[in-house]
């Protein structure tokens, strides 16, 4: 099983995920001009926290992880929820094809720095979408590693004017970045550090 595996069951029961996908998706719906017709794509869904807050506004949701015990929480979550608008895919986008659809609006919050090669990334991102369509990176700013903390073989966080490049170069428009989220962690009892949440908005 994979981290997010085991971690799924627990995974909503933070406060702090709920409201930092508030407002990712808040930000997003401000960022983009999306009918309420718009087909969508969230890369790294988890249980969907991020999509349960973006449904009313769309007509279609695909919702990719590689995670299955996450996807398993996020069906629970959709039949509970008697929503029939989100699909639920297994898929690790960073190996495997994306599906043949094309999408208004491609979204991810904190998937992107688990990716190794994110400058490809934004290619796949850019043949997945429609003309004009929005792509909504949500992520870390650069920070000192103690987000994960030791063993952690990701990124450090982003600087912005490198994924504004990686997004140039895959062909994007009309790229900005906002912050739209922060929160705070305590170590050692009492060192708090802040780590802010930036909204990268770029269209094809």
């Amino acid at each position: 099983m994979s981290e997010f595996d085991v971690k799924a069951k627990t995974w909503d029961l933070d406060p702090v995920k709920s409201e930092r996908a508030k407002a990712v998706a808040d930000a997003i719906r401000i960022e983009c001009a999306l009918s309420a017709s718009a087909h969508a794509f969230e890369f790294g869904c988890g249980t969907g926290l991020v999509s349960f807050f973006m449904q009313p506004y769309l007509s279609r949701i695909i919702m990719a992880d590689s995670s299955q015990g996450m996807l398993d929480v996020l069906g629970d979550k959709i039949r509970n929820a008697g929503v029939e608008n989100m699909f639920p895919l297994y898929l690790d986008l960073t190996v495997s094809p994306p599906p043949d659809e094309k999408f208004d609006l491609v979204y991810t919050l904190l998937t992107l720095h688990h990716v190794a090669e994110t400058e490809p990334m934004f290619t796949v991102f850019h043949s997945m979408l429609n003309d004009d369509g929005f792509l909504c990176i949500a992520d870390l700013d650069t920070e000192d590693g103690s987000f994960h903390g030791d063993g952690f073989t990701g990124h450090n966080g982003f600087d912005r004017k490198d994924l504004l490049t990686q997004a140039e170069k895959a062909g994007f428009k009309n790229i900005r970045f906002s912050t739209v989220f922060e929160f705070e962690r305590t170590f050692n009892g009492n060192e708090k550090r802040v780590y802010p949440i930036f909204l990268m908005t770029a269209q094809k």
